[in-house]
């Protein structure tokens, strides 16, 4: 008998909350298959079985506020079939009717692998795993639609979360159908906040009531890099196997402009300033679960290729909940972009203990005037919040035009002016 225990979590993190287990008592298992998901305060952590073998006892249930080493389930050796007591029974007294036994043996099994599919499926007849109906259920999914790749064809988390990502949904209901009586209850739901969640809540009002907070807003021409993209994308996709996008220009602007003020940079420690020397840039990536914020490290000496990839890389990994603890840990700035959801202005509130943090927004062409004229250009408003007790105002003025700037002219980040 082997137990399942809570791994060691990340820095500074004791405990975490049973999420949905993706097994049941009596399931036979492999090794590396995921077992339960943990969630803690800043990210989800999947348990797998160390080995083959059958759940014998599930310790924990989903809700439960768990420690590092406490045990979740036990895992005993075996394959997972289940012994039916009445159908020894039945055997004891056919003895020696080997063609009773075995039909007996069929129903039992046919019996058996029923009950498995009726529990594993949800209100739509779709068998799935628990992290995916709860998924479904959040996003109006119907899993009857979506192709199952885990065990015996179930829909997994993964799977529901790719159907999403390709527009799938819930079938809408015939025109001619009644609408059904409202049920009591069904306009409220109460629903316990998620670890992270609560950590999101916690950290963004504590970034609030403990920093001055000011916001100084400019906007860019994208033009020059909306050319150059559409110029060099497909050799670049071409030689580096990931396309050239916004983001890195973003980045590399900031680094720059980072360089030049080092206060937006650095981070207040009691009375003591602390200046960083070096530029890990944390990039806001929305999932399912909530505003996560991997770290792009070493970013002054990277590429533009090397960013995107790094970038990329991290997203995926923020969506599909795979992100480590020391992923999100020790950014000296951070970029949002509200820009992908449609945002045209907002602003962004300080990821705690940084001095600042950049909002990107949607691209919109707008009349301008140039040179004496009106022409139409994509523009974008740039918004940086800012620490009043460590970056005065002109230097976060002054920061801001040195982004705008590598941006309507890109070869400024070539050329380090």
């Amino acid at each position: 008998m082997t137990e399942i225990k809570v791994p060691t979590l990340g820095e500074s993190v004791s405990e975490a909350t049973v999420g949905a287990w993706q097994v049941s008592k009596g399931d036979s298992v492999k090794k590396d298959d995921v077992l339960v998901e943990l969630e803690t305060d800043k990210v989800a952590v999947e348990v797998r079985a160390e080995e083959d073998g059958v759940i014998e006892e599930i310790l924990a249930e989903e809700g439960d506020t768990v420690e590092i080493g406490a045990a979740l389930a036990r895992l005993g050796a075996g394959s997972g079939a289940k012994t039916d007591k009445s159908g020894d029974k039945s055997a004891a007294k056919s003895e020696g009717k080997d063609q009773d036994k075995d039909k007996s043996g069929e129903k039992d099994k046919e019996k058996s692998e029923g009950e498995a599919d009726d529990k594993s499926a949800d209100a739509s007849g779709a068998k799935a795993m628990p992290a995916a109906k709860r998924v479904a259920a959040e996003n109006d999914l119907d899993l009857s639609r979506v192709e199952g790749t885990g065990k015996d064809g179930r829909v997994t988390k993964g799977d529901a979360l790719k159907a999403l990502e390709g527009g799938a949904s819930a079938p809408a209901p015939a025109a001619s159908a009644p609408s059904a009586p409202r049920e009591t209850g069904e306009r409220e739901e109460r629903v316990k906040m998620t670890r992270l969640r609560q950590t999101i809540a916690r950290r963004l009002k504590e970034a609030q009531n403990s920093a001055a907070m000011l916001t100084t807003y400019n906007e860019a021409d994208m033009s020059a890099i909306m050319a150059l993209r559409k110029q060099v994308q497909d050799d670049f996709t071409a030689k580096h196997g990931v396309k050239l996008g916004f983001m890195s220009f973003f980045v590399k602007a900031c680094v720059a402009a980072l360089k030049d003020i080092p206060a937006v940079n650095a981070e207040i420690d009691g009375t003591d300033i602390i200046y960083k020397n070096y530029y890990d840039i944390g990039v806001a990536v929305g999932t399912d679960k909530g505003l996560v914020v991997p770290v792009v490290r070493d970013c002054d000496v990277k590429s533009l290729a090397e960013i995107e990839s790094g970038i990329g890389d991290l997203g995926k990994r923020a969506r599909d909940g795979k992100l480590a603890i020391e992923d999100m840990q020790g950014a000296t700035f951070t970029i949002s972009n509200g820009g992908v959801y449609g945002s045209l202005m907002s602003s962004p509130i300080l990821n705690a203990p940084q001095s600042g943090i950049l909002g990107m927004h949607k691209i919109q062409e707008r009349p301008m005037a140039i040179n004496g004229e009106v022409k139409i250009r994509p523009m974008m408003y740039l918004a940086l919040s800012y620490d009043h007790r460590i970056v005065d105002g002109k230097e976060a003025v002054t920061f801001l035009v040195r982004v705008k700037e590598s941006l309507e002219n890109p070869q400024r980040l070539l050329l380090d002016i």
